[in-house]
């Protein structure tokens, strides 16, 4: 058996040129996995920082429409990203599950 048939696929906190999810496969102590940490740290970060601003903004009853779209933009794409690492992590954890269950 291969080292890529024992190994689970990290689905990455980025997409391809066509908006495709991109893929990872390795035991996770790579350069990759820790570029892909990194990013995922990121854009948890910012989007908190996104929450305070919004929170900020609906209490403003003088923020503009435009405004407000721009800032609905702005989740819509961090919702995205957070719920991209919410099912990177959750397979992980599934596959750590099984490995726990199941030791070679």
């Amino acid at each position: 058996m291969t080292r890529y048939a024992t190994e689970a696929a990290r689905l990455l906190p980025w997409t391809g040129a066509e908006g495709q999810p991109c893929y990872l496969i390795g035991d996770g102590g790579g350069y990759v996995s820790r570029v892909a940490d990194n990013v995922e740290s990121v854009q948890l970060d910012m989007a908190d920082d996104l929450l305070g601003h919004v929170e900020e903004m609906l209490g403003d009853r003088s923020a503009t429409p435009e405004q407000l779209r721009y800032v609905v933009t702005r989740l819509s794409e961090s919702l995205r990203e957070v719920h991209r690492i919410a099912r990177s992590r959750g397979a992980r954890l599934a596959v750590a599950a099984v490995r726990a269950d199941h030791p070679e």
